[in-house]
């Protein structure tokens, strides 16, 4: 007799926590469907992000950059020739060009 009991309260303390478990589990899906639907609902509120994107680029590409000095060409052409190659090919012993 006292076996059974035993066995019925363990059963009964194993049941309560699997349903508080499942109740738990059921109680995060509610809240994260919610947040779902929220995210969805902000979602088709917003303007599509290509309007938004073409916005900033025409912004950005008409106004110069504050943090770099305005040029009109080299301002020391000597360093030109850096970057244009050797103007004799023959005269080049350099293995790259």
């Amino acid at each position: 007799m006292q076996t059974d009991k035993s066995e019925q309260m363990r059963s009964v303390a194993a049941d309560t926590r699997g349903k508080h478990r499942i109740s738990a589990e059921l109680k995060r899906l509610e809240q994260e469907t919610r947040f779902l639907e929220e995210e969805l609902d902000q979602l088709e509120k917003m303007d599509a992000a290509s309007a938004a994107c073409k916005e900033i680029l025409s912004n950005v590409e008409t106004r110069p950059d504050p943090l770099l000095p305005i040029t009109n060409g080299p301002t020391n052409p000597s360093w030109d020739r850096w970057f244009e190659g050797p103007q004799d090919k023959s005269g080049c012993r350099c293995w790259i060009l």
